[in-house]
């Protein structure tokens, strides 16, 4: 028998995942660097019509929180809509996270509020790994999201870009070099100091730096990109 949207508790949306997850599935986030203790091996392109289904809901949402499974989390970030997560809704429920994809989805889905730059700077100052990465993970879902944003909101990321740049974790600098390049591929105005940084990073003395200063100077160079932004 079909659900309506009313029918999906907590518990039924439990054992619903129960039944749609695989041990090769869960194998397979452990693979990708997710913690799978707590999942049932259900995968985002499945997750992702079934949060559809669902409907925004901040309530339900928050049963699936607390329950603790991964699966149940990333429901209850795509079921929670942007006017909803709050920075303090943000903050909390990063300080649950231990994986890069429930942190990466928050963050999108946080990125998507007007005042949500406001905690870039807060979430980069953290020396906790992934809500230090939130920060930056922060930084290029605005770059995307954020279009009435000003240019010179992103050129004052370039501070925090610099001094975490060094950070050899990898959850950490993966998204550093992630935000850098999405600042460079906002804008043509961008695309020129986001270059810049790069270079300036390629050149630095740290073995990490000079990792994310290579591969952005390299994306920004392409081809692709500089025809995007109309740069040739």
């Amino acid at each position: 028998m079909r659900r309506s949207t009313s029918d999906w508790t907590a518990t039924a949306v439990l054992e619903h995942l129960g039944e749609l997850g695989t041990d090769e599935n869960r194998q397979g986030m452990a693979r990708f660097g997710i913690d799978a203790s707590r999942a049932f091996g259900v995968p985002l392109s499945i997750l992702r019509p079934f949060s559809k289904k669902l409907g925004k809901s901040p309530d339900l949402a928050g049963d699936l929180w607390a329950s603790g499974f991964h699966e149940a989390r990333l429901l209850a970030i795509l079921i929670t809509p942007p006017k909803a997560m709050t920075a303090e809704l943000t903050q909390r429920w990063l300080d649950d996270i231990q994986s890069w994809d429930l942190c990466d989805q928050l963050t999108n889905v946080h990125a998507r509020r007007a005042d949500s730059g406001a905690l870039v700077p807060v979430l980069a100052a953290s020396e906790r790994e992934f809500v230090k990465r939130a920060g930056f993970a922060l930084i290029a879902w605005r770059a995307v999201h954020a279009k009435a944003a000003p240019d010179r909101e992103f050129l004052g990321c370039f501070d925090l870009i610099r001094d975490a740049s060094t950070d050899e974790r990898n959850f950490v600098w993966k998204a550093v070099h992630w935000a850098l390049r999405q600042i460079g591929k906002r804008s043509a105005e961008l695309h020129g100091p986001a270059f810049e940084l790069g270079e300036e990073l390629a050149r630095s003395e740290d073995r990490t730096a000079r990792r994310i200063g290579r591969e952005t100077v390299k994306e920004l160079s392409s081809p692709k990109v500089r025809a995007r932004l109309d740069l040739d």
